[in-house]
C-alpha cells in the first residue's frame, strides 16, 4: 500500500452521510472517505445481509460489532467477531460475505 497525498486529518464518522448498497438479501450502509487512491469506510450490514457478488478487491477489514461470515470461492469459510480482522490482496481470492445478526466493520481498500 502506497499512501500519498493524505494530510493529517480527523474523521467524525457520524457526520459522514451514508450510502445504501443492496445485497442479494439485506443491505449495507457505507460511510466513505476517499484519500487519493485509498478508500476508508465504516460499513454497517443489516441482519440477513448476503453479498450479491464475488468480490476480487483487496481489503483490510476490522470487525467492530456483530459477526461477519466470509466465504472464499474455493470453499473456505471464516468468521469475524469484534476485535478480529482479515486482509486479502487485489485479485487474490474471490470472496463474499454474509451476516445473520448484522455487523459493523472498519474497512480500508
Amino acid at each position: 500500500m502506497d499512501m500519498k497525498n493524505i494530510p493529517f486529518g480527523i474523521t467524525n464518522w457520524a457526520e459522514i452521510v451514508p450510502t445504501e448498497h443492496k445485497g442479494e438479501t439485506g443491505m449495507a450502509l457505507w460511510r466513505t472517505q476517499q484519500f487519493d487512491t485509498l478508500r476508508v469506510r465504516m460499513v454497517e450490514y443489516s441482519a440477513g445481509y448476503l453479498a450479491d457478488h464475488w468480490c476480487e478487491k483487496g481489503h483490510i477489514l476490522f470487525c467492530l460489532e456483530g459477526e461477519l461470515h466470509t466465504e472464499l470461492k474455493d470453499g473456505r469459510k471464516f468468521v469475524l467477531t469484534p476485535g478480529t480482522s482479515y486482509q486479502v490482496a487485489d485479485n487474490a481470492e474471490p470472496h463474499r460475505s454474509h451476516t445473520t445478526t448484522g455487523a459493523k466493520l472498519f474497512i480500508v481498500d
